[in-house]
């Protein structure tokens, strides 16, 4: 499980360390830096796809996404008896990623490029990349440690071995680096972050994929646009807790229960609701049903992800289906890791009464985002290593 979340000048992140539980709820106040907190982690898992720097890019680039105010901000600013301005730099330009579980820890350190008369030269480049033992990076634990363009790894007799001497500054170690003789670790943790699931863009719109038929194959795992939805409703029902299903729609929608119609190989949602005396099809339902009903397939996935990422489920859901949502929200949290952003105060509540839910409420202070109740000295311990 993964217990700590790190970002620093992302944005708002300036410094940012976030514990985490089984379940996580994270809410605040519109501008308080849940999106922001919510993009960082999928950079994280970016760097797992070598997609990171091309996210980067999308994002207007590393300029467009470091931290704009001063490096530090001290006490003083803070009480408003000192003027908010540029202070000296200590450190070179960096953005920080990073996170700790029960058994490796990951960081990765980018900075701006070495000038050049290439047409990539806005490209930000990987200056430091490490993964450890522990839930705290030391020396000691490091397992894989990456300078500019040279990776090592430790092998088994403590000793240290070069694992690639060429690496490119726009490549991450956790993507390029595929032999499990040089480098193990790497190969677990992105065999692992590539698990991970984020749930934001599930369609509900008219011309939804989920709303037509869809040649159905078994869907474990509901795609991050659900146009798979009807497939995976019956992988659920076949291969996963078909009791639980029909439970779970009946505790949002009372009485009604979904039926997956399969002709010639193509399958379509039905939903039979008490009072109607026929199915309505997927292109009928209402848009907080439909989403209802995508949010049930990805949080009832018979292949469980070592992390689940929701932002802001509740987007077309009625207020009286909160309740439900975080009952089922609970449920998977039960199997694995949760992570939900939300700024619905309903929802926040019912996950709250949830086992082992963590709920945090993110603030800005000076442009900075911080998580209420946490301070410098409550938060998580977390080192960064240098470059």
């Amino acid at each position: 499980m993964i217990r700590t979340l790190a970002f620093a000048n992302y944005r708002s992140l300036r410094d940012l360390v976030v514990p985490l539980d089984c379940l996580t709820v994270i809410t605040g106040d519109n501008g308080s830096g849940k999106s922001s907190l919510y993009r960082a982690l999928r950079l994280i898992a970016d760097t797992a796809q070598g997609r990171l720097i091309a996210s980067l890019a999308r994002e207007g680039g590393l300029e467009s996404t470091l931290w704009a105010g001063p490096e530090s901000l001290t006490a003083a600013m803070h009480r408003g008896e000192q003027l908010v301005q540029g202070t000296r730099r200590n450190e070179p330009v960096n953005l920080r990623l990073g996170f700790a579980s029960d058994d490796f820890g990951y960081a990765v350190d980018l900075g701006l490029p070495v000038p050049s008369r290439s047409a990539f030269a806005r490209d930000p480049q990987i200056k430091r990349e490490c993964i450890w033992n522990g839930p705290l990076m030391r020396r000691a634990g490091l397992l894989v440690d990456r300078h500019n363009a040279v990776v090592q790894s430790r092998s088994s007799d403590g000793d240290w071995q070069v694992a690639s001497q060429h690496l490119a500054g726009f490549d991450s170690m956790l993507a390029q680096l595929g032999d499990v003789r040089d480098a193990p670790e790497v190969l677990i943790l992105r065999e692992r972050m590539r698990a991970w699931r984020f749930y934001d863009h599930l369609r509900t719109d008219a011309e939804a994929p989920a709303r037509r038929t869809q040649v159905g194959t078994h869907t474990p795992a509901l795609a991050d646009d659900g146009a798979d939805l009807a497939a995976a409703l019956q992988t659920i029902r076949e291969i996963g807790d078909a009791e639980a299903l029909d439970a779970a729609v009946d505790d949002a929608f009372s009485g009604a229960r979904v039926e997956i119609a399969v002709e010639k190989g193509r399958f379509e949602l039905l939903m039979h609701q008490p009072g109607l005396l026929r199915p309505l099809q997927a292109a009928e339902l209402s848009d907080g049903t439909l989403r209802y009903l995508l949010l049930l397939a990805a949080l009832m996935t018979p292949r469980v992800p070592p992390l689940l990422v929701l932002n802001e489920p509740e987007t077309s859901l009625h207020p009286d289906l909160l309740p439900a949502l975080g009952r089922l929200i609970g449920a998977a949290a039960s199997r694995t890791q949760v992570v939900v952003v939300t700024h619905a105060a309903r929802l926040v509540a019912a996950l709250a009464s949830q086992p082992d839910c963590l709920a945090l409420t993110l603030r800005k202070a000076l442009g900075e985002t911080r998580i209420d109740g946490i301070d410098t000295l409550d938060k998580p311990r977390w080192q960064w290593p240098s470059r």
